[in-house]
């Protein structure tokens, strides 16, 4: 049987015809699924910047349908499903991520540090760790330290906290120097009466950390007292005093006290005195008045003269209270009353407010509670900011 070239010349222009027809319809059918895409796309964009949540994600998902190897909008998906606090959906999403074999290093540590927020944020702690960690060497690094710096601070693990301070000083990433000294406090704060050396010793190196952190020389005077060595006590609030002036108020009470018990009026009533001038602080005015009565010096002003001279100052309501139990009242019989209706107004200023948030406490924290930043509360109270 012979072969016919003819039947080859006209099935060429055929083939050729049918290939054309079909590559036609393969980019016909692309183009539409380009403009599908894009068009899911920009119109989840458009519900996110009008603060459109939920049609965001309804986009973000259909756009994910139709292109399910796009990484931009898982990571745009599961971000968006934090934000909401369906965090059980973002970290699905992240996972999913993860487990794909064609992802590239950068999107897979990217992935990585989405999942750990998502848990951040869901309040597993642990697990959030777990994939912080292995964020040490990519480029989420530092952002990765930070969130785990966090963590040991919530979950109050200072000695953890402390560690990841330094690497994060000597990393050149600014200074955490501060902080690090207010977990090294911490960590020292929690060791029990048994361990006052290697408490002492923490103390010490916060100090060297810190050489302004007041938390560091009042930690230090307390556990010096506490051991019995309470002219070592003095001298360190003395330092401090000298060292952190700002600090004074919060250190002036326990001041007054060591120096009565210690026969160190003088000591003590020149440092009073001049910081009193300089700032004018109440909690200074009663420690200088409790040093005076101490000391008995003759011509020392009353203590009703001293909270008058105050009044003159600043109008302030407490110095106003103290003075009234100080000043005999011509109706005697009104005083209790009085006072108490003076202490009462005067009650919510006797807090300390955190300047980063304004929560108020009636006492002063290194760290706040509500923020937890740290050194955010003044060392005056609200009525004398």
């Amino acid at each position: 049987m012979e072969f016919d070239l003819g039947w080859i010349l006209l099935g060429l222009p055929l083939a050729f015809g049918l290939g054309w027809m079909a590559s036609r319809l393969d980019l016909r059918q692309l183009r539409l699924e380009n403009r599908q895409n894009p068009k899911a796309y920009f119109k989840g964009l458009n519900h996110l910047l009008n603060e459109q949540q939920d049609q965001a994600i309804d986009a973000f998902i259909e756009a994910v349908q139709q292109d399910p190897d796009t990484s931009e909008l898982h990571f745009a998906l599961g971000n968006l499903f934090r934000r909401r606090g369906e965090f059980e959906r973002a970290v699905r999403v992240h996972q999913h991520l993860l487990s794909r074999g064609d992802l590239s290093a950068a999107d897979h540590d990217r992935a990585r540090y989405a999942l750990a927020l998502d848990f951040l944020k869901a309040g597993l702690l642990d697990r959030a760790e777990e994939n912080l960690r292995q964020l040490d060497t990519s480029a989420h690094a530092t952002q990765a330290r930070i969130a785990l710096l966090g963590i040991y601070e919530r979950s109050r693990d200072w000695p953890q906290a402390a560690d990841m301070a330094a690497q994060l000083s000597h990393s050149g990433q600014g200074s955490f120097d501060v902080r690090h000294a207010h977990y090294l406090c911490e960590q020292a704060a929690a060791l029990g009466s048994d361990q006052a050396e290697q408490a002492e010793a923490l103390l010490r190196q916060a100090m060297h950390i810190a050489p302004a952190n007041a938390h560091a020389y009042m930690a230090l005077a307390q556990l010096q007292q506490t051991r019995g060595r309470a002219a070592e006590a003095l001298d360190t609030l003395l330092n401090a005093a000298r060292a952190v002036p700002a600090a004074v108020p919060l250190m002036a009470d326990r001041i007054a006290h060591l120096a009565c018990d210690q026969q160190r009026h003088a000591e003590a009533l020149a440092l009073l005195q001049s910081h009193y001038q300089q700032a004018g602080s109440l909690d200074v005015l009663e420690a200088l008045i409790q040093v005076e009565t101490s000391a008995h010096l003759p011509n020392a002003p009353g203590q009703a003269e001293r909270y008058a001279q105050h009044l003159e100052q600043e109008p302030s309501l407490l110095a106003a209270a103290r003075w009234i139990r100080h000043e005999s009242l011509t109706h005697e019989q009104h005083r209790a009353a009085f006072e108490r209706a003076l202490d009462r107004a005067a009650k919510p200023m006797q807090r300390y407010r955190c300047a980063a948030c304004g929560f108020e406490a009636q006492q002063h924290f290194w760290q706040c509670p509500g923020c937890q930043n740290w050194d955010s509360y003044p060392p005056r109270r609200v009525e004398e900011l």
